[in-house]
């Protein structure tokens, strides 16, 4: 039996068979002492943060320029949100539930079909003794839950007091409910609390989902005879408030928009950890590695009011006035920055009588080109079981699995085409967040000992600025190694094994550090290497924890496994290249997920003559996630083209 025919722990059990070991911790290692540890990867955070932040809007000189990416920065960002190409426009089968009378206005319950089966609840304040169309209002809620006994009214109960005041101030307002705090309630949480990292692989986000409610809304409002569809404005605050930068970003037909509360940097997401307090609707999959400003911008130079509170931790001021002097950039090329608001207010995150009135300032003069006093307060005026839509939910709805169709599956026949063409296509849409250049790191050795059995050294190898990771290597005592034997340690094996990268004998039993001399069939040099994320070190402290640290990787447009095979593939081009093994074959061993990412590695580097994996996942639904990936094809077409470089060992049950 060979050596490529055990999994890693069976590897390291027969390397020091009769061994009785210890693991060496380093200091790197150890528990602080009652301190709280800097998050893992901070710096390596701070670093791509600062990078995308540098280059978002970086170079743009003149309105001719700017509008010669526009289109494209559009496109980029409804495919960022999974609509492009842009969903059919089905008939939205629009219902009337009831009606609710007031003496300035009246509340039609209705509700419509972004797609089929995708139900969108909204209410409609349509003012009395209208004389001609009047100008409308798209009002997105934010995350408000509002239950009467036990049954969910839609967020829009709770932000009613919104579109009662813009109906009894001469406005057509329509406020829908989002996906998961509508009466028919859907997910916004798969990555956030949910482990549902496929999501990322599949390229969906709520986010999506919502962006797709506001335009199928606006197609609403513009079939309404009591609607000026040339008066159009947008507003909402917090979900409500991001939705309004996504929508307006990409349908022109919103004339004006006052997003409160919605939007901050990457800095503050990533570096700062606001990710924390955002679930995944408010996120688009970073394909194309943005910045948040550059979203913003696709609104000049329409009338735009970004309003925020000094207090509000999470959409901190200081991100809001850097993407606002990022977008004002924008603004003054186009000769508009009196289109251009920043509404602070003093206060927590909170829908305060302080934001509302200068948002209805805002849509007067624009849309209605006055400037009346504000007398009267925005105030609710109905129960919420009032404002229900639904007697009984339809049987037909989507909203509760929508993240299972609403981005369409587009693989399948990529192992069939050219397999260049469909490298490329993982690099751009899969990998964009990999180095530009090819990996090239060298070798650094840290420490070399030579025992009974053979020579050992543990190197480091920097594979991205930030991102130290230790290499072990296990040589014959004596000649030259016949081949190179690359295991990829995942968090189990370390778990199981720690004592396979820094060993030491027993104290009084030092002749047992004696592993076999052949050190397997073929005299191998052993190679470990251990990915970003795996040490103790690295790791963060539980489960919550963890799904933050590979969200803010989502964010800069990576994801932890993505930047893993990236990890592996700088150790094959650092083995290949040193001296001692340039012309040895190279393998590679890795069980469960990280062997995929291994298979992976050997797509990319076809230098790799073997991959030998265990338990390997069935599908990207399990692992890993790319982002992406399962728009391009899943693991058995992956597999598929390894060819007879692939030993498949055991398969999960």
């Amino acid at each position: 039996m060979t050596l490529l025919s055990h999994c890693a722990p069976a590897i390291f059990m027969c390397l020091f068979a009769g061994c009785v070991l210890v693991p060496v911790i380093t200091a790197a290692e150890k528990k602080p002492a009652r301190q709280k540890a800097a998050p893992p990867h901070l710096e390596y955070f701070q670093q791509e943060t600062a990078r995308l932040g540098k280059q978002c809007l970086a170079g743009i000189r003149s309105v001719e320029e700017w509008q010669g990416r526009r289109g494209e920065y559009q496109r980029q960002l409804q495919e960022m949100l999974g609509l492009w190409p842009m969903p059919e426009r089905t008939d939205l089968k629009p219902v009337i539930t009831g009606t609710l009378e007031h003496a300035d206005f009246t509340v039609e319950k209705l509700h419509f079909q972004a797609s089929p089966g995708l139900y969108v609840t909204a209410n409609l304040y349509v003012p009395k003794r209208l004389e001609k169309p009047a100008p409308a209002i798209l009002y997105v809620c934010g995350h408000a839950q509002v239950m009467t006994n036990g049954v969910s009214c839609g967020n829009k109960a709770g932000y009613q007091h919104h579109g009662a005041w813009f109906a009894r101030n001469g406005y057509v307002c329509l406020l829908i409910d989002t996906l998961q705090y509508g009466e028919i309630q859907g997910a916004h949480r798969g990555t956030y609390s949910e482990e549902q990292w496929w999501w990322n692989a599949r390229g969906y986000t709520p986010a999506g989902v919502e962006a797709w409610f506001g335009i199928r809304a606006l197609d609403y409002l513009v079939s309404r005879p009591e609607v000026d569809r040339d008066r159009i404005g947008m507003t909402g605050r917090s979900g409500g408030g991001s939705y309004t930068w996504v929508v307006a970003a990409i349908d022109e037909r919103v004339k004006v928009a006052a997003p409160i509360a919605g939007i901050t940097d990457l800095h503050n997401q990533v570096v700062d950890g606001v990710v924390e307090g955002h679930c995944d609707c408010m996120f688009f999959i970073n394909t194309y590695r943005w910045d948040f400003p550059q979203v913003a911008a696709l609104l000049a130079p329409r009338p735009l009011l970004m309003g925020n509170s000094d207090k509000d931790r999470i959409f901190p001021l200081d991100g809001v006035v850097r993407l606002h002097q990022k977008v004002r950039s924008i603004y003054e090329l186009y000769g508009a920055t009196t289109n251009l608001g920043l509404l602070i207010t003093e206060g927590p995150h909170a829908d305060t009588q302080d934001l509302q009135v200068p948002v209805f300032r805002w849509f007067n003069r624009f849309l209605k080109r006055e400037q009346p006093l504000i007398e009267m307060a925005a105030v609710k005026l109905f129960a919420p079981g009032q404002l229900r839509v639904f007697d009984q939910l339809p049987a037909d709805q989507v909203n509760t699995r929508i993240q299972e169709l609403f981005v369409p599956r587009q693989g399948g026949q990529a192992s069939a085409g050219d397999p260049a063409a469909v490298l490329r296509l993982l690099r751009e849409k899969s990998f964009g967040g990999w180095p530009g250049k090819e990996p090239s790191v060298p070798l650094c050795l840290i420490s070399e000992t030579r025992g009974q059995g053979g020579l050992r050294r543990v190197y480091e190898l920097e594979t991205q600025p930030g991102i130290k990771l230790p290499l072990y290597l296990l040589l014959p005592e004596s000649g030259a190694p016949g081949k190179v034997v690359l295991t990829i340690i995942d968090q189990e094996s370390w778990t199981n094994s720690p004592a396979a990268f820094l060993w030491r004998p027993v104290p009084g039993n030092e002749a047992a550090d004696s592993p076999p001399g052949q050190l397997g069939e073929g005299r191998a040099a052993l190679a470990f290497l251990v990915p970003r994320g795996v040490r103790p070190a690295e790791r963060p402290s539980g489960a919550k924890a963890t799904a933050q640290m590979r969200r803010r990787y989502m964010l800069l447009g990576q994801t932890l496994d993505g930047m893993r095979l990236w990890d592996i593939r700088c150790a094959i081009r650092a083995l290949t290249a040193a001296p001692e093994f340039r012309d040895l074959p190279l393998s590679l061993v890795a069980g469960r997920t990280m062997g995929v990412n291994a298979a992976y590695a050997a797509l990319f580097e076809p230098v790799v003559q073997k991959v030998s994996l265990t338990e390997c996942p069935k599908s990207h639904r399990e692992g890993p996630d790319y982002l992406n990936v399962l728009k391009t094809w899943d693991l058995p077409e992956m597999l598929n083209t390894l060819g007879n470089r692939l030993d498949l060992l055991t398969r999960n049950p």
